[in-house]
């Protein structure tokens, strides 16, 4: 898949939220560009090295809608990203599917590919924080939308990504059963294969609430037409996405540069704006 240019209990995630809603899609890419682009870090590769493959977390797409085309501009390479849940990407890469870099949705997936000594890597490399949330469309009966909502009797169909191959449904269960909700949610779960895939179950009507990354809520498919909440940090593991350069990868300098890219500091401190947090 060619990259394509395809929502609190406290009252900063509240207004954070606002602040994404305020911003259109159009004008926060213009934003960025203009701080990317004239960043003095130099990305220049050999101009044979023209396309990157890129296996990338589900939950990573709206970040490289925006990301991605700057990166192009800024270096002449182009992206070729795959995206899905992180053990199927890493499932499939040890099966030899091409890839250069894979940016997982944590640690454990990317690590798999380095002990099966599949990467140039010697240990995977946190590039971001993932941040769950929990989502609901403005149509929804959940006004005001809280995480007390999940202890509801009347809860119908709760969305959430298959926990044993997508890092945000293992820590949509994980802070479900710490926050001891689980009793009463898992009988009402919709199991989607990635986390995109539960918003869009959500976003479709086919659940009525989504445990999923802040990314995928804040992009511009859902910001308009849903709103979230956040799960305290405390109630789950740190979500640290993480990256590796594989080694059979025909672009590996690429991939350098891309992830070179992504810590950058002008992209880290960005990356709150798109539902992610820097690891700098």
């Amino acid at each position: 898949m060619t990259l394509g240019y395809r929502t609190v209990h406290n009252t900063v995630a509240r207004t954070a939220q606002n602040a994404v809603n305020r911003t259109s899609r159009r004008s926060f890419s213009a934003m960025l560009a203009a701080v990317l682009l004239t960043a003095a870090t130099p990305f220049a590769l050999h101009a044979q090295e023209k396309v990157v493959t890129v296996a990338a977390a589900a939950d990573m797409e709206p970040v490289l809608q925006v990301f991605g085309p700057i990166f192009e501009k800024k270096t002449g390479i182009k992206l070729k990203v795959s995206f899905a849940s992180s053990a199927t990407l890493s499932q499939q890469i040890q099966n030899g599917s091409p890839a250069d870099i894979f940016l997982s949705a944590d640690f454990y997936f990317a690590e798999q590919l380095v002990a099966s000594s599949l990467t140039e890597t010697k240990s995977p490399i946190p590039y971001a924080k993932g941040v769950l949330v929990l989502w609901t469309s403005n149509g929804s009966r959940f006004k005001p939308l809280t995480i007390d909502n999940l202890s509801r009797k009347d809860l119908k169909s709760v969305a959430i990504a298959n926990p044993d191959r997508a890092p945000y449904g293992r820590s949509a269960v994980i802070v479900l059963k710490r926050m001891k909700l689980w009793d009463n949610v898992a009988p009402h779960i919709v199991q989607a294969e990635s986390v995109s895939q539960a918003g869009q179950f959500a976003l479709s009507g086919n659940a009525e609430l989504a445990l999923m990354s802040q990314t995928v809520a804040m992009s511009p498919a859902y910001r308009n037409k849903g709103n979230f909440v956040l799960f305290p940090f405390s109630q789950y593991p740190e979500i640290i996405q993480s990256a590796v350069i594989l080694k059979k990868g025909e672009n590996r300098e690429g991939a350098h540069a891309l992830l070179n890219f992504i810590l950058s500091p002008q992209v880290q401190q960005s990356l709150p704006k798109l539902g992610l947090q820097s690891v700098k």
